[in-house]
C-alpha cells in the first residue's frame, strides 16, 4: 500500500474558522470606522458641509441702492441716474486678455479709448474685481453678446445705474461729479466702518456737493440670494432685501441764474459767487472755464484727463475758492468804514489829490490811477471816483493791524465755511503774521498798497462776495452755503439745512449809510461803473477794482497792449441790488481782464437785470468784449 496522508480536519477547521473570525472582525472594524465617519461628517460637520453645500448653489449679491437726486432752488435736476448696460470682465478668470478683447471686438465695437480707460482701471483695481471694458451697450450688441456667452468665459453683461449732469458744464464746480474708488477711499471707509454700505458699489462721490454729501447721497446697499448653475449663471432670486436709496438733496443754487453768467463771461476766465444777503444762501457759484462731469462717471479716459489736467487755463481749479487775488479797490468801501468806525477820518475829511502820495521819510511816490489826480477829495468821492491817494493816507494812519482787526469779521483771510470742500483761506495780513513768515518786520511801506487791495493782501472770490452781503444785510455776518434741504427718500420728509449761528457786526447807521450811498453812485454819471450802471432802472450798489498781476517798475507807464495777456491786471467787481432792500450780492472776478468798470461791470449788470427783472441778455445782440485795457481802478 503505497503510503498515505492522514488530514486532521480539525486543525483545518481551526484554520479556517480563525481565517472568518478575522475577516469579519476587519470588516466590522473597516464599518465602524465608515459609521463613525459618516457620523462625523453629517452630524458633527452638518452646520459646517451645509453651508458650503448652499453656497455651491446659492450666491448672496450686493443690490447697489438709487443715489439721491440733485435739484437746483426751482427743482431743476442737476444730478439724476439712468440704467444701462454694461460689458465687464474679471481679470482674474481670463488667461490672455489683449487676445480675448481681440475677439470680442469682432461681436461688440470696443474703441481704442475704451481699451486706454479699462487699462487705467485694472492698473488701480484688484483681478477679482469685476470691471467694465464698455459702457451703455446698445439691445443689439446685448443680443449679439448672449449668443456668443459661452465663448467668453469671465465676461457678462450687468444692467448697471449712471450718474447724468444735464447741463454739462454749467456748475460744474458746485455739483461735482462721482468717480471710481480708489484705494485710498477704500481705506477710508474700512477705517471709519462704512465698508459694508459700499459693497457693490463702485462709485463714491469726488468733488462739490456729490463728495461733501456723499453720506446724504449713498444711500444703504441692498442683498439677493440667487440660485446659481454649475457655470455661474444666475437661475431665480430666492430672497432680497431691499437696499435704501439716497437721499435727494435740494440746492441754493438756481441754475439759469448760473447759466445767465456763464455766458456773460464768455470766453474770459475768472469766478463770480451771487449769494441772498439776507441767509447767504448761494444763488450762483461760477468757475471759468469749467469741466464737463459726465466725463468722470464712467472713468475719464486719459486723453481727455490730459486735455483737463495740462490746460493752461486749469479749468479743474475752483477759482471761486481757490482763486487767491489781490482784492484791489473793491476793499475801498471796507476801508472807508474802517476809518469811520476808527475814529481816523470823518465824512467832511478831504484832501487835495495831486496824483500821488508820498510816506514821510520815503522819497519814492505812491502814484494814483489818474495821472494828475482827482483834485478835492472827501470820502464819498474818494469811493465813487477809486481815488488811491486818498487811501495811502487813510491807510498809513490805521496801521496795518488796525486793518487787520476790522477786515477780520468780514471773513477776509480765514475760511467762510462753505458747505464743498476746497476752500483757501487768501491772506490778511500783519506784523505777526510777517514776523513768522519771513522773520521780519513790518514797515509803514508795507501798508500802503495793502490799503489799495494789494501787497500781502489776497483774497477769493468766495470772501469778496461773503463780505459783499454783510455790507449789503447792514452787518449780519453769514455763512455762504450750497444745501438748501435734504428730501427723506423714503417718507419724502424735508430738513433744512442750519447754517452756525453768526455774530451781528455794530456800525453806526450813518457810517453805514455814507460808504452805501458812496457805492451807489458809483454806478451813476461820474462813477468808475457808470456805464454799466447807466439806465438800470433800480439802484445798484457797486465798486470796481483792478488788481496787478505784475509789478510795474518805478517811473514805468503801465501799458496793456505791451504786455503779454496773462499777465495783465484783474478786473473786479462787487456790488447788491437794489441798493435798498438787496436780495442779491456778488463779487466777481474777470481774469487778466483789465480795468473793473470795463471789464467786470457789465457782467454784474447783466446778472442784476436777469435777477431782479427776468431780463435774460440777448447773446444775439452782444457785442463782443474785449479788455479794458484801460488805466487801473
Amino acid at each position: 500500500m503505497v503510503g498515505t496522508t492522514i488530514k486532521n480536519h480539525e486543525a483545518e477547521f481551526n484554520v479556517f474558522r480563525s481565517r472568518i473570525i478575522f475577516a469579519s472582525l476587519a470588516i466590522v472594524i473597516a464599518f465602524s470606522l465608515l459609521a463613525m465617519r459618516l457620523i462625523y461628517l453629517q452630524v458633527v460637520k452638518r452646520d459646517q458641509y451645509y453651508t458650503m453645500a448652499e453656497a455651491n448653489r446659492i450666491s448672496v449679491l450686493p443690490v447697489v441702492p438709487n443715489r439721491g437726486v440733485v435739484y437746483d432752488r426751482n427743482g431743476e435736476v442737476l444730478a439724476a441716474n439712468y440704467s444701462a448696460f454694461t460689458l465687464e470682465v474679471m481679470p482674474s478668470k481670463v488667461k490672455n486678455l489683449d487676445q480675448v478683447l481681440d475677439e470680442l471686438a469682432q461681436i461688440i465695437e470696443i474703441q481704442p479709448r475704451d481699451r486706454r480707460r479699462f487699462k487705467r482701471l485694472l492698473e488701480e483695481s484688484k483681478n477679482f474685481e469685476s470691471l467694465p471694458i464698455r459702457n451703455r451697450l446698445t439691445e443689439e450688441e446685448v443680443a449679439r453678446f448672449a449668443v456668443n456667452r459661452y465663448r467668453f468665459p469671465g465676461f457678462d453683461i450687468r444692467a448697471r445705474l449712471f450718474r447724468s449732469y444735464p447741463y454739462g458744464e454749467v456748475a460744474s464746480h458746485a455739483v461735482g461729479y462721482i468717480g471710481r474708488i480708489n484705494d485710498a477711499e477704500v481705506k477710508k471707509l474700512e477705517a471709519s466702518g462704512l465698508s459694508s454700505k459700499y459693497k457693490g458699489t463702485d462709485h463714491i462721490g469726488k468733488l462739490g456737493i456729490e463728495g461733501s454729501y456723499e453720506a446724504e447721497l449713498h444711500g444703504m446697499t441692498g442683498s439677493e440670494q440667487v440660485e446659481i448653475d454649475a457655470g455661474g449663471r444666475a437661475i431665480r432670486s430666492l430672497a432680497k432685501t431691499e437696499p435704501v436709496a439716497g437721499n435727494n438733496l435740494r440746492l441754493t443754487l438756481d441754475i439759469k441764474l448760473q447759466q445767465v453768467v456763464e455766458e456773460a463771461f464768455g470766453e474770459f476766465r475768472g469766478a463770480l459767487v451771487a449769494l441772498d444777503p439776507s441767509n447767504g444762501e448761494v444763488l450762483a457759484l461760477v468757475s471759468k472755464p469749467g469741466f464737463d462731469p459726465n466725463l468722470f462717471v464712467d472713468g475719464i479716459d486719459p486723453v481727455n484727463w490730459d486735455l483737463l489736467n495740462n490746460s493752461e487755463d486749469k479749468p479743474l481749479n475752483n477759482r471761486a475758492l481757490r482763486g487767491q487775488y489781490p482784492p484791489g479797490s473793491t476793499i475801498k468801501p471796507f476801508m472807508a468804514l474802517a476809518a469811520l468806525e476808527n475814529g481816523k477820518r470823518t465824512p467832511e475829511y478831504s484832501i487835495v489829490d495831486p496824483g500821488h502820495w508820498m510816506l514821510p521819510g520815503l522819497a519814492r511816490p505812491y502814484r494814483d490811477w489818474k495821472k494828475g489826480g482827482h483834485g478835492v477829495v472827501n470820502m464819498h468821492k474818494s469811493i465813487v471816483v477809486s481815488c488811491d491817494t486818498y487811501y495811502y493816507g487813510l491807510g498809513n494812519d490805521l496801521g496795518i493791524d488796525r486793518i487787520n482787526a476790522f477786515m477780520t469779521p468780514f471773513g477776509f483771510g480765514s475760511k467762510n465755511g462753505i458747505d464743498i470742500d476746497g476752500e483757501l483761506t487768501g491772506l490778511m495780513p500783519s506784523q505777526e503774521w510777517k514776523q513768522k513768515r519771513f522773520k521780519q518786520k513790518w514797515y509803514a511801506g508795507d501798508t500802503i498798497p495793502v490799503a489799495i487791495g494789494q501787497g500781502y493782501w489776497l483774497s477769493t472770490p468766495l470772501q469778496l462776495a461773503t463780505a459783499t452781503a454783510i455790507l449789503a444785510n447792514g452787518g449780519t455776518q453769514v455763512t455762504p452755503h450750497l444745501l438748501k434741504e435734504v428730501i427723506n427718500s423714503k417718507t419724502n420728509e424735508k430738513r433744512r439745512y442750519k447754517p452756525p449761528p453768526q455774530s451781528e457786526l455794530s456800525f453806526k447807521p450813518e457810517h453805514l449809510n455814507l460808504v452805501r450811498q458812496a457805492m451807489v453812485d458809483v454806478m451813476l454819471p461820474g462813477g468808475t461803473a457808470a456805464a454799466a450802471g447807466a439806465g438800470a432802472g433800480y439802484a445798484i450798489a457797486g465798486k470796481t477794482g483792478t488788481a496787478q498781476v505784475i509789478a510795474i517798475k518805478q517811473g514805468e507807464k503801465y501799458d496793456a497792449r505791451k504786455i503779454d495777456e496773462r499777465h495783465r491786471d484783474h478786473a473786479l467787481f462787487i456790488g447788491f441790488a437794489p441798493a435798498d432792500k438787496p436780495k442779491i450780492a456778488l463779487a466777481l472776478l474777470v481774469e487778466n481782464g483789465g480795468g473793473g468798470g470795463g471789464t467786470a461791470s457789465p457782467i454784474a449788470r447783466e446778472i442784476f437785470d436777469y435777477y431782479l427783472l427776468g431780463k435774460r441778455p440777448d447773446v444775439a445782440k452782444r457785442k463782443p468784449r474785449d479788455y479794458d485795457l484801460g488805466p487801473s481802478h
